[in-house]
């Protein structure tokens, strides 16, 4: 078991594991494994338990399947929440940390957090300063194009995708809102233009019948058809 005194003994013997597994126990030789030092059988610890004492866990925490306990401490600053917490804890619950996708979902959890966020914020009383936050104010006082350009940094290549990457998010959620404040518009619009023309079409109606019984004739009724018209009828 891990998190004990003593190192936990292998499952399988080292022979075992060399034949079944391709080039395990090439790092072997005490020559080539830098941390011998500190790997001497019978080294003492200063370890005063056989098994640390558990941190008492008020709210489940993700675990990856790797471990079938959780460790004696962990961290509770950061609690799972929203969408993006449970994009998380499916991530840990489903797929083994050897998996792409276990830290793709964790990449993508992080962006929902993101969102998540900035909507908070702005239904707060204090949203993001996106001047300040974002570091658009810093590239202008604190000499951000020269420190871009100054010396031999690695990340020149992709400097050119961070004013997309920052301000994208932002453009993309304002375009958004202004398509669905249009739409939602065009929709009050034509809601309420739907009964001034009932109401016009009523008016005409009334008006024709006035009309007919001042020319001296019978009102006609809308709702009777018309006889249609047939060849040797006088």
């Amino acid at each position: 078991m891990a998190y004990t005194a003593e190192k936990p003994p292998l499952p399988e013997t080292p022979e075992q594991l060399r034949a079944r597994i391709p080039g395990w126990g090439a790092d072997l030789d005490p020559r080539d494994r830098p941390s011998v030092p500190r790997e001497v059988p019978g080294i003492e610890t200063g370890a005063h338990w056989d098994f640390p004492e558990r941190q008492v866990e008020h709210s489940p925490r993700e675990r990856s399947i790797e471990h079938g306990t959780m460790p004696p401490v962990f961290g509770t600053s950061a609690p799972l929440k929203g969408a993006s917490g449970a994009i998380r804890r499916f991530a840990y619950e489903r797929y083994s940390e050897g998996r792409a996708a276990h830290w793709l979902l964790l990449i993508a959890a992080d962006r929902v957090d993101a969102v998540e966020s900035h909507l908070t914020a702005l239904a707060s009383t204090r949203p993001d300063n996106l001047l300040t936050e974002t570091g658009i104010k810093a590239e202008i006082t604190h000499h951000g194009l020269s420190s871009r350009t100054a010396g031999k940094r690695v990340d020149v290549g992709h400097q050119a995708l961070d004013p997309v990457i920052v301000a994208g998010p932002w453009i993309v959620a304002a375009g958004l809102t202004i398509l669905g404040a249009d739409a939602l518009r065009r929709r009050i619009d034509a809601r309420t233009a739907r009964p001034t023309t009932s109401t016009a079409q009523g008016t005409g109606t009334g008006a024709g019948q006035q009309m007919g019984q001042q020319a001296g004739t019978a009102p006609v009724d809308p709702t009777v058809a018309a006889p249609s018209y047939q060849p040797g009828m006088s």
